[in-house]
């Protein structure tokens, strides 16, 4: 069992949080055999799940190479991977004869997508989040494929329900959450038709110190700035705990293609969560709009029953958010828009 910290005072040790393995990862490692390849692992997840999955594979004994896939704008990244033990491999997924090129491995995690900005750029959007998963599940068609999807797939519902489940009918709002479900088309047509075993993960919202929903509210309290109320719940994971289970999700694969909901166990009010920043920060927060009757919300009592509950709580994150920014360490410019209700991203 990892030992969780009161709080969390360095990059170093939140990357060891949210990289350190469970005893269930340790045991999903050493159960499927072959190399992994993390495509799309510069991002914000990609990084602390490639490694994660080193030091499970480490824990239980085994030899494996791991890859991770990226352009690394962030080269930070790339050096902390190959810092790890990761294979880096530099390069543009979009361009085929680069993608014909990567490694042909038995395991596969899928991470590349665009949303920020996608409704600014909709030919791009298109061309990442259902263009190039096309082009992935064909490369990768004899292997299992761990895929992200979003919670975005769903309709607005209730905000006092439980949520979507996985065997509720997607109805995506807006043009971004559309091509979502078109990246889980194509990895099920793939699945269906051709045998891949696979795995659609439909995260939301994974947190950390640097982003995420809790993030965004703590910094607009900490800034005097209104926290918008229009989605007043919203469900979020720790993203050690989304990490842990998207690894052990790869035992999960099958064709067709096994669908997952992966997601914090309560619904997280934004108003009471400004309202705990603000006690933290010492300031009062304030408001705009009011909140819907609607939200959207998923149900992940899939996950838990396989998995167990999350290991870090709501107001674990909280705590350790607010002493992360009190200490003014760094976070990503990268607002979640949780706020949104109609889709443009």
């Amino acid at each position: 069992m990892i030992d969780l910290p009161d709080r969390i005072s360095s990059v170093d040790q939140l990357e060891d949080l949210l990289s350190s393995p469970t005893e269930g990862v340790i045991e999903t490692a050493s159960r499927v055999s072959g190399d992994m390849i993390f495509l799309g692992a510069g991002g914000k997840i990609g990084p602390s799940l490639a490694v994660m999955a080193k030091r499970a594979s480490d824990s239980a004994g085994l030899s494996r190479r791991i890859f991770g896939v990226s352009r690394f704008t962030n080269q930070h990244y790339k050096a902390y991977l190959q810092d790890n033990g990761i294979e880096t491999i530099e390069g543009d997924l979009l361009d085929r004869d680069f993608l014909e090129r990567l490694p042909d491995v038995p395991n596969v995690f899928f991470l590349a997508a665009l949303k920020f900005g996608a409704s600014a750029n909709p030919p791009l959007t298109w061309a990442m989040n259902v263009k190039l998963p096309g082009l992935v599940a064909d490369k990768y068609g004899c292997s299992r494929i761990v895929t992200y999807s979003s919670g975005n797939v769903y309709p607005f519902v209730p905000a006092q329900s439980a949520g979507c489940s996985e065997q509720d009918d997607p109805d995506p709002v807006g043009e971004y959450a559309q091509t979502v479900l078109g990246r889980e088309r194509m990895f099920e047509y793939r699945s269906e038709h051709h045998g891949t075993k696979t795995t659609i993960v439909r995260l939301n919202y994974a947190v950390e110190m640097r982003y995420g929903v809790l993030v965004d509210i703590a910094l607009k309290v900490k800034q005097g700035l209104p926290v918008n109320l229009q989605n007043g719940v919203v469900n979020v994971i720790w993203q050690g705990d989304n990490n842990a289970v998207t690894l052990r999700a790869l035992g999960l694969c099958e064709s067709p293609a096994t669908k997952l909901n992966v997601t914090g166990i309560d619904r997280t009010s934004v108003r009471d969560t400004a309202e705990k920043f603000g006690h933290i920060f010492g300031v009062e927060p304030s408001f705009t709009d009011c909140e819907s009757d609607l939200a959207l919300l998923a149900d992940a009592s899939q996950a838990t029953s396989m998995f167990g509950p999350p290991r870090v709580s709501v107001d674990q994150m909280i705590d350790w958010i607010g002493s992360w920014l009190l200490q003014d360490l760094p976070v990503f410019d990268k607002p979640t828009s949780f706020e949104v209700s109609d889709g443009r991203y």
